[in-house]
């Protein structure tokens, strides 16, 4: 039987928090200093910094530009990945693990190496520089994580269901969406947050895709700390942590971490 935690494993945990909120801790404050320069701690502090961003016309569109790719790319990796799933999770066929394998493919390769053979493969298909080369790439890259959050969803779903509503009269239409969908709905909704955030988030393989004309909110702040380096850098940093976990507290009110990732 296993004890209470001892007040060294307690202390050890507590320092690992600290660790790992440490970047926030630092961040937050400064968002909120009047000084022309990123210094820590600020020595004069106010709401300069976020006027500033909000007046930040670069920084608005790269903003909207990034959140309608991230819905787009979110509704796409739905409509892809649950019907892969379900057919790789309820049906034998050859070649079923060979598939499962090519779905999940990009989730083993460096972000880098995807970004630069997506380089080379849109400068031929001319969509460098596009939205729709945008979607398309982030797309490759949140697929395979809703392929394989449905597949554990579906794992979880026992078959018999399913098969009693097809013994009570129910099409196979019906069976999916008034038995199956509505049982994998904690991992639809999983996979529809997590789709969005590493769309949102993506920076890797938007700087190889992005051009003059079009430009993600992560490839607008890699190309803004690159010249300029004061406390609006921070001012978006805690924009972004706020979207996040609006996004992380809203699955949680709905359903729950531990149902929505189907443990």
């Amino acid at each position: 039987m296993i004890g209470s935690p001892t007040w060294t494993f307690r202390l050890l945990i507590v320092v690992l928090y600290l660790f790992l909120l440490a970047p926030i801790m630092i961040v937050v404050p400064l968002s909120f200093s009047n000084d022309p320069l990123l210094m820590f701690p600020p020595r004069s502090w106010g709401m300069r910094w976020y006027v500033e961003l909000f007046h930040h016309q670069g920084m608005i569109d790269a903003f909207w530009i990034s959140f309608r790719v991230a819905i787009i790319v979110t509704l796409l990796s739905l409509a892809a990945g649950i019907p892969a799933a379900y057919a790789l999770r309820r049906f034998v066929f050859p070649g079923r693990d060979a598939l499962m394998a090519l779905f999940t493919a990009p989730l083993l390769l460096p972000s880098i190496v995807l970004g630069l053979a997506i380089l080379l493969m849109f400068v031929r298909l001319q969509l460098l520089g596009t939205f729709t080369g945008l979607v398309i790439a982030h797309s490759i890259v949140t697929t395979p994580y809703v392929v394989r959050i449905m597949s554990t969803s579906l794992a979880a779903l026992p078959p018999t269901v399913e098969e009693a509503a097809t013994m009570l009269g129910a099409s196979p239409p019906q069976v999916f969406r008034r038995v199956t969908l509505p049982l994998m709905m904690p991992g639809v909704i999983a996979s529809s947050a997590l789709s969005f955030m590493l769309s949102f988030d993506e920076v890797v393989l938007s700087l190889f895709v992005t051009g003059p004309r079009i430009s993600t909110l992560p490839v607008a702040i890699f190309n803004y700390v690159e010249v300029r380096m004061d406390p609006m850098i921070a001012c978006v940093s805690v924009v972004l942590v706020a979207v996040t976990l609006l996004v992380i507290l809203s699955v949680e009110r709905s359903l729950g971490f531990t149902r929505a990732m189907v443990k």
